[in-house]
């Protein structure tokens, strides 16, 4: 397979950092290890908001009154160190069967969409835990989901009737973001085994969500938390690089253009003198033929702590369409192997018409990448905005077609989605050098 599973070693080192920051905390010491619904409860303690519709927007409208509460800079803030933010929370699949029932996928195995959603939920939390201040329960801040980095699935399949662990930390702090790590672990015969790592950006704004705000610095604590703040720093600078070289701003490359032309070529009907006339390869499927579309009306059960549209019901539903995009291209089953580079460019706000388009826009062997682009539309206006753009990476029970672009725009996506696939390679045979 391109795309293996990290080595033990990796999951030992992993799994070593995880055993002392879990010694250092005292967060969950006591008692029994919280679930997801006391996360969210949490989240809505933290920053005022009610369950209640009505209630929750004049809740917002007193969070006004916090403004106040903001640092001025972020040395006036005390450092903080990775054990602080540690969070583990539960998922009693195993001993809570009517919770199950919310997972369960049709092949009787856990929806990854779901972990999507709660992923999202932990990552808020984790980042309010290494901001709180300890002389009041209400924070100031608003913390949302910038961009989704990267999650790697160590395992195909999630058992829907075994409890799961996640847990997580901050590993980076800049000015106004934060880095989260997050790992699950699913138990199997007394013991939890890694089922996937996940990388989030987080970042602080003021009460009312308009303006950056400052965060707690972070200080590492021995040779492992430095390295994981100096991965960080890399992984940022990754990202301005990533985006820098994006086809939307630079030209493709000689080697991709090498590549664009080939396939011009490939396609061109031989019985004819024509650049016009062209004709599809064996085995291959033209991309404007391998897309999906979906449409959701944001009502306000999918609003999250600060009266938006949750970003993880935005994972969740484009996560289900590139799945089905990707399943119905492969002609079998798909399993995710990786997600990343989600970019939260916009809120969703509610009463919005969230208009999906999902495209298979790489192939190779039988692996599918897949990009969901979504945009919100106002009913009124008609304005239409651009809010993410989702990168999935599946793997097919065998061998898929080959995906061809007619157009310039499609060659384009072509090599976007290459890059992504080359990333999530190239991230994979990284981590297994490295073990």
């Amino acid at each position: 397979m391109l795309l293996g599973v990290r080595l033990s070693v990796t999951c030992q080192r992993s799994g070593f950092l995880r055993r002392s920051l879990m010694t250092a905390s005292t967060m969950h010491s006591k008692g029994q290890l919280p679930d997801m619904n006391e996360v969210r409860d949490k989240l809505r303690e933290i920053v005022g908001a009610s369950t209640n519709w009505r209630d929750h927007v004049q809740a917002m409208e007193e969070r006004k009154a916090l403004q106040s509460l903001l640092a001025k800079k972020q040395e006036d803030l005390p450092p903080r160190r990775m054990k602080d933010s540690y969070s583990e929370v539960m998922l009693p699949l195993g001993t809570e069967p009517q919770l199950r029932e919310k997972y369960l996928n049709v092949y009787n195995n856990v929806r990854f969409g779901r972990i999507l959603e709660d992923l999202d939920s932990l990552g808020v939390l984790i980042c309010y835990t290494h901001t709180k201040s300890e002389s009041r329960n209400m924070s100031p801040l608003s913390i949302v989901t910038a961009l989704v980095d990267k999650i790697d699935l160590r395992k195909q399949l999630i058992s829907p009737d075994c409890d799961i662990k996640l847990t997580g930390h901050v590993s980076w702090v800049g000015k106004t973001s934060m880095e989260v790590k997050m790992h699950m672990l699913q138990l199997h015969d007394g013991v939890y085994s890694p089922v996937l790592d996940a990388t989030f950006v987080m970042v602080a704004r003021d009460p009312e969500n308009k303006r950056p705000a400052f965060v707690n610095p972070l200080v590492p604590d021995g040779p492992e938390e430095e390295r994981l703040l100096k991965q960080g720093e890399m992984n940022k600078l990754r990202r301005v690089e990533f985006s820098t070289a994006s086809l939307l701003k630079m030209a493709p490359t000689a080697e991709e253009r090498k590549i664009v032309h080939e396939m011009f070529l490939n396609t061109l009907d031989s019985k004819t003198v024509s650049f016009r006339s062209r004709v599809l390869p064996p085995n291959a499927v033209w991309m404007e033929d391998a897309k999906f579309k979906g449409l959701e009306i944001c009502h306000p059960q999918q609003r999250n702590i600060f009266n938006r549209i949750f970003g993880g019901f935005l994972m969740r539903k484009a996560y289900e369409l590139g799945w089905a995009t990707a399943c119905s291209y492969g002609g079998s089953r798909p399993f995710v192997v990786a997600v990343d580079d989600i970019m939260f460019q916009r809120p969703v706000e509610i009463g919005s018409l969230l208009f999906l388009s999902s495209q298979v826009c790489y192939t190779m062997k039988n692996y599918i990448q897949v990009r969901v682009h979504t945009e919100v539309s106002d009913p009124i206006t008609g304005e239409h905005h651009t809010t993410n753009i989702f990168h999935f990476t599946y793997m097919s029970e065998k061998e898929v077609p080959q995906i061809v672009p007619q157009t310039y725009g499609e060659s384009m996506l072509y090599l976007d989605g290459k890059r992504h696939f080359d990333a999530v390679l190239q991230n994979k045979n990284d981590e297994s050098q490295s073990s």
